[in-house]
């Protein structure tokens, strides 16, 4: 072998190990997350009816530290994120408030009741594409995830549950 495919190979395998590489977190921001509200930003209010048929209004949690999360239980990311999404529900004191884009209110209801979320659980019935709550938190992916402050500014929106999962 000579020295240059032994230098080749050496940088081949230290981009292989992600050592120049952004990190995953990064990658999905900044190809997912670009247009989500900035840090600071009033976090909009908004009303939707929860898995009883109960209104809620993001206001209601003033005071306390809230977890937004966009999701649709036809989502594979979504549905990947669930076990870390208990995790963090059981291990934090923020309220979990779930927005739902899903097909209807039966499935929605089914996969809520199937994995035992927590948390508030809300059901969009526009769908992700018309909703005017998507539209208020510049969601166009999901998962989508805010961390609102007691004072309801965002903390942070990512589509990285990591990133929350540090911030808690």
């Amino acid at each position: 072998m000579t020295l240059r495919t032994l230098l080749l190979t050496a940088l081949l395998s230290l981009f292989g190990t992600g050592l120049f590489a952004q990190t995953t977190e990064e990658d999905l921001d900044l190809q997912y997350g670009t247009e989500l509200l900035k840090p600071g930003t009033p976090a909009p209010d908004f009303c939707l009816k929860d898995i009883d048929g109960k209104e809620v209004r993001l206001s209601d949690f003033r005071g306390r530290q809230a977890v937004l999360v966009f999701w649709a239980s036809w989502c594979p990311d979504c549905r990947a994120e669930v076990p870390e999404l208990k995790r963090l529900q059981a291990s934090s004191d923020a309220v979990f408030v779930s927005i739902s884009f899903d097909r209807t209110f039966d499935a929605f209801k089914a996969y809520v009741t199937d994995q035992e979320l927590g948390g508030v659980q809300l059901f969009d019935p526009a769908g992700k594409k018309e909703s005017a709550v998507a539209a208020l938190f510049h969601v166009k992916w999901i998962p989508s995830l805010y961390l609102i402050g007691p004072d309801g500014k965002v903390v942070l929106g990512t589509v990285d549950i990591r990133k929350i999962a540090k911030r808690l």
